[in-house]
């Protein structure tokens, strides 16, 4: 066990990709420890990889990249935001506030955090700085308001939880709408009374006729959360469905109703589509493996129970799963952290009784949370490569939202009918 965790520190120093990363720390571990059914094993790990890869819900995931690929290529997010600004970009930290609520319509769209940090803070960021915002402000601001996105339908978070623990990716996606507009609203409010301390200057209120055209502007973009959200919960579409038509609808805003994609931007997309899918679903067939490995070693059978204790109750269950997903996404993709440690911790959680959904809901917001939390947080280098900023000045203001993101943390724990309230109503319970 110390000579894997030993190569996978190693080679995440070293700057080795996550999945070689990950891989080849397996690799070097069966050579090592049990050379004698190393071909055989490796045989295993081959299958392990393709069997991670064939639930039919992770059809989704390329469909979802792809329209938030075609959306980010055309002008449906800079709309977004321009109607966004014109409504609260005369309040006290107006900026901040559209940052976040665009980061929160935009999860509505892509569902990573990733995508997000690119196409929100691309836009968001230079007007920041130029309203008199520090640099470091404004990325500790993206890369944790991008969290928010996390939570929003679709999520990939959420439908990579429901292929690893067979919940629900229908009630896992209704179930994190409230809680990240608690987030929208709590980042918002910190926002508000930060520019009041710092006396930033507010813009100009806008005249009714320019909230108007800024909302016939972006109309059709409000088309997304309605297809998602509303035919998930109408019952009219499946997620894979939902993420089907979301596409069509992409492709129908931005090359008939707003003309600003030509073909060849369209490939782009595809293409590019193409790339980023290769590389989540090789971290799921490696998370998988892993998972597997793990599992066939019985390692959780001789560290986890003492963790636990041999009764344990519903709150320290969650409490320490929250912690674990909480830490481990600091260190690794939050995919791979999901595909390895559910089938780790699903005993524990159904001897306690915990619910699925609301469970599913905390650890998909540790996830983004941890996506942006030092040392390794994948936002954080997201950032550093788009903005071309130093790493302590990307995560040197990060210490407030990460205390807002603690403490919702705790209130979902407190109040799980936050969680449950809308998947509770869609059944009709």
């Amino acid at each position: 066990m110390t000579m894997l965790v030993t190569s996978l520190i190693s080679m995440l120093l070293f700057g080795f990709p996550f999945m070689v990363t990950l891989l080849g720390s397996l690799m070097l571990y069966i050579y090592v420890y049990m050379p004698d059914f190393a071909p055989r094993l490796m045989m295993t790990m081959v299958q392990q990889v393709t069997t991670g890869l064939t639930p039919p819900a992770l059809v989704c995931v390329p469909m979802f990249i792809l329209a938030a690929s075609l959306v980010t290529s055309g002008q449906s997010a800079g709309r977004m935001i321009r109607m966004i600004k014109t409504f609260v970009g005369h309040l006290p930290g107006g900026l901040p506030i559209t940052a976040n609520a665009s980061c929160t319509l935009f999860g509505a769209v892509s569902g990573s955090t990733q995508a997000t940090v690119a196409a929100i803070g691309g836009t968001m960021r230079p007007m920041l700085l130029e309203a008199g915002y520090s640099s470091s402000f404004t990325l500790g601001l993206i890369i944790n308001a991008s969290d928010i996105a996390f939570l929003i339908p679709p999520s990939i978070g959420f439908i990579v939880y429901g292929v690893a623990t067979s919940t629900s990716i229908g009630a896992l996606f209704l179930a994190g709408i409230i809680p990240g507009l608690m987030i929208l609203v709590m980042f918002s409010v910190y926002c508000y009374f930060y520019s009041k301390a710092k006396k930033i200057k507010v813009l100009p209120k806008a005249t009714g006729a320019e909230k108007i055209a800024a909302l016939k502007d972006s109309l059709p973009v409000m088309g997304f959360p309605v297809i998602v959200v509303g035919g998930i919960y109408s019952g009219i579409l499946s997620p894979t469905e939902a993420a089907a038509v979301s596409v069509l609808y992409a492709l129908i805003v931005e090359m008939l109703i707003y003309k600003s994609l030509p073909m060849h931007r369209v490939i782009d997309a595809f293409l590019q589509t193409g790339v980023i899918t290769g590389v989540v679903f090789i971290l799921v067939g490696a998370g998988q493996a892993f998972s597997w490995l793990i599992g066939f070693l019985q390692l959780p059978q001789k560290f986890i129970p003492p963790l636990f204790g041999p009764d344990p109750s519903m709150f320290r269950v969650m409490a320490i799963i929250v912690v674990v997903y909480f830490v481990a996404c600091m260190f690794v993709d939050p995919i791979v952290a999901i595909f390895v440690l559910s089938p780790i911790f699903q005993p524990y959680v159904v001897s306690a009784g915990v619910n699925p959904i609301l469970l599913g809901t905390l650890v998909t917001l540790q996830c983004a949370i941890g996506s942006a939390t030092p040392p390794f947080g994948c936002d954080i280098f997201t950032a550093q490569l788009i903005f071309r900023r130093p790493y302590l000045e990307v995560i040197g203001h990060s210490l407030p939202f990460l205390l807002i993101l603690i403490a919702a943390t705790i209130i979902l724990m407190v109040f799980p009918g936050i969680v449950m309230f809308l998947p509770n109503l869609s059944m009709g319970n």
